[in-house]
């Protein structure tokens, strides 16, 4: 509501000027301002929204057996009203940044349709671990990891969707850099960071939480052979995130997670397309304020002098 009024103040000032700039004798003042204001208000209006997700394409990683991405060109051609673009696509359900239904490892769950769209929305959490995966490939985050974080940015709020921070995302799309083997596809190679099944229990029965995400793979960490994490996620009607993109452009929170999972009747999971709203007291979102009003400010400044009955 704060940023609505704030935003809201703003553009009624822009449409003052805009109303100035109409007459021809002050157009030589006016447009520069306006042209400033638009520049620093919609770039940096830009920074509030942070897109979590790798593009899908025919470097997609998929897991190992499934089938790689297919894109086909239908039509591309100029009609004699008008051009006409249509293409087919064809993609596994669990490749590039994902979205794991329950009923991925637990019979009975949640199928994608069936998730509530409620869950699909929370307040984000980053839990960085970029330290312990640099040391440790096969880190698995645990329940320590998500008292620390507590202890400095309070308790995680029910329904949040808790994303964990590695750093692995740098390495998309090379798939051997992904799953850390010069054996792509080999799981019994596989090398990354996850989460551990105590920390995956304790998310989802003392927070209560809405999604768990991950920068890599997947959710269980690289040389998991029993995927506990998926399972205890399922169990409780839990969906997970993989191959998450751009946590690094994210706080610790203060912002707002929006998974558009495509609505696949009966799937198991699918392509996502994942959105994070930073809050307006939060990095990076805050700045457009800061930089957007003092031009504006110097603009009624001087049309103050120019013309001062306008105002």
């Amino acid at each position: 509501m704060i940023q609505e009024l704030k935003l809201g103040a703003v553009f009624a000032l822009r449409n003052k000027l805009l109303l100035l700039s109409e007459m021809v004798l002050w157009q030589v003042y006016v447009f520069p301002f306006l042209v400033l204001f638009d520049w620093l208000t919609l770039t940096e209006c830009a920074k509030a929204v942070v897109d979590l997700t790798h593009g899908q394409d025919v470097s997609t990683v998929y897991w190992p057996g499934n089938v790689d991405f297919n894109f086909t060109i239908t039509t591309r051609e100029q009609t004699q009203y008008y051009w006409y673009e249509s293409n087919w696509f064809g993609t596994a359900e669990h490749g590039g940044t994902h979205l794991d239904s329950p009923c991925h490892f637990q019979k009975g769950k949640w199928r994608t349709h069936q998730i509530p769209p409620s869950r699909l929305i929370g307040p984000g959490i980053v839990i960085n671990v970029t330290s312990q995966a640099a040391n440790n490939a096969d880190y698995k985050l645990s329940i320590s990891d998500l008292e620390s974080w507590e202890e400095m940015h309070g308790r995680i709020p029910e329904g949040a969707i808790v994303l964990m921070h590695s750093d692995w995302g740098v390495r998309y799309p090379n798939r051997s850099l992904v799953f850390n083997t010069n054996e792509p596809e080999k799981p019994s190679t596989f090398h990354f960071p996850g989460f551990h099944e105590d920390a995956a229990s304790w998310l989802v029965t003392r927070r209560r939480v809405s999604i768990v995400g991950v920068d890599t793979p997947s959710v269980d960490h690289g040389q998991s052979i029993e995927f506990l994490v998926h399972q205890v996620l399922g169990q409780h009607n839990v969906p997970d995130l993989e191959n998450v993109a751009n946590l690094r452009q994210l706080p610790a929170k203060g912002f707002t997670v929006f998974v558009g999972v495509i609505k696949l009747v009966g799937g198991s999971g699918g392509p996502a397309r994942i959105l994070a709203v930073v809050d307006d007291d939060s990095e990076p979102s805050r700045g457009y304020v800061c930089l957007g009003v003092p031009a504006l400010l110097i603009a009624e400044l001087l049309f103050h002098i120019v013309h001062h009955n306008l105002f």
